[in-house]
């Protein structure tokens, strides 16, 4: 997939598209449906498949003082667009002067100059221009007026719940990543690498592993079932593991740390740079403050017990159940 930085970086012969725009955090379910349209599209066409997004968010532009954290960093963001097959992702850098920018003229700019579309896909509740007052209405008649089809999408549903960023940002805050997982077709997951400080060498024998400063949206305090992903490409690493989100208060007020427990430990390589991904399965409980260390470690050797189950069962159902699938997909 293509990534171009800014509308200077895409060819001037760069040829006909089929475009959707957005900001697709979490890159969920209702926009993996508009995208594999987009892409079908462009194949009957003979063009390319670009999706058109904006970093920063506009939300950290419009209203900065908002603490909106979003599912997906962009770096993220576009391994997932990548993955959905597209030919190429257009980011628009966001400006109070591109908020101020009307719709025609970012159809024209974009849309027409820049990309030459020849369809744009978009859900019924898009909307684009200054103050966001155009909606799909508006860009129908634009389409007409500058030459390109407009196809509008009804909001996909699952078990009668509207897919949407914002709902399963909420679900996350909330701490039901089981639900948030359905809507967005797979779990939810963090990367980043270890805290620094923690006294990583090149040999790690310590079971316990804590995360770096996250700037992006994580679970509600508590404790999760997790699978955790140390390195990268062929030298990576999964385990099994519990994991803790939260302020540790049985030790006092900590900072909030991401620390998780792997299961079956093996002494590995690790450094504060090793890349880690926290898949997030199931939440076990909230965060307590419990009367003293022992009743604390009583509590770990009971979740650590009921997350050695879960994936028990799950293995079991995999080698049993040929429509079974792994932890990270069906639990």
């Amino acid at each position: 997939m293509e990534i171009f930085h800014s509308t200077q970086e895409v060819p001037a012969g760069y040829g006909h598209t089929v475009v959707t725009i957005g900001n697709f955090d979490g890159v969920h379910r209702g926009h993996s449906q508009i995208i594999a349209e987009v892409i079908r599209r462009a194949r009957v066409l003979g063009a390319k498949s670009v999706a058109v997004t904006f970093d920063p968010h506009p939300v950290r532009v419009l209203r900065p003082q908002s603490s909106t954290k979003f599912i997906t960093p962009l770096s993220e963001k576009l391994c997932l667009l990548a993955a959905t097959g597209l030919d190429a992702v257009l980011i628009v850098p966001f400006t109070p002067e591109l908020s101020r920018m009307s719709a025609q003229a970012f159809a024209e700019s974009i849309l027409v100059n820049t990309l030459h579309a020849v369809e744009v896909h978009e859900g019924e509740n898009f909307r684009f221009g200054h103050d966001a007052g155009t909606g799909v209405h508006g860009l129908e008649e634009l389409g007409q007026l500058l030459g390109f089809k407009v196809c509008v999408y009804g909001p996909q549903k699952i078990r009668g719940q509207v897919i949407s960023s914002s709902l399963i940002r909420q679900l996350i805050a909330e701490g039901h990543v089981e639900q948030a997982r359905a809507l967005l077709g797979r779990p939810f997951a963090i990367r980043g690498t270890p805290a620094s400080g923690r006294g990583y060498g090149s040999l790690y024998t310590v079971p316990t592993i804590n995360f770096a400063p996250y700037a992006d949206l994580l679970p509600a305090n508590g404790v999760y079932i997790t699978l955790l992903e140390i390195g990268s490409g062929a030298q990576a690493r999964t385990f099994e593991s519990v994991t803790n989100a939260g302020n540790r208060p049985t030790f006092g007020a900590d900072p909030f740390t991401v620390e998780t427990h792997i299961l079956d430990f093996q002494p590995l390589t690790l450094s504060e740079s090793t890349p880690l991904t926290f898949t997030f399965l199931k939440r076990l409980r909230g965060e307590h403050r419990f009367p003293t260390v022992a009743a604390l470690r009583e509590q770990i050797a009971l979740d650590v017990q009921r997350a050695r189950r879960y994936f028990h069962h799950y293995r079991w159902a995999a080698k049993t159940h040929s429509g079974h699938h792994s932890p990270e997909q069906q639990a």
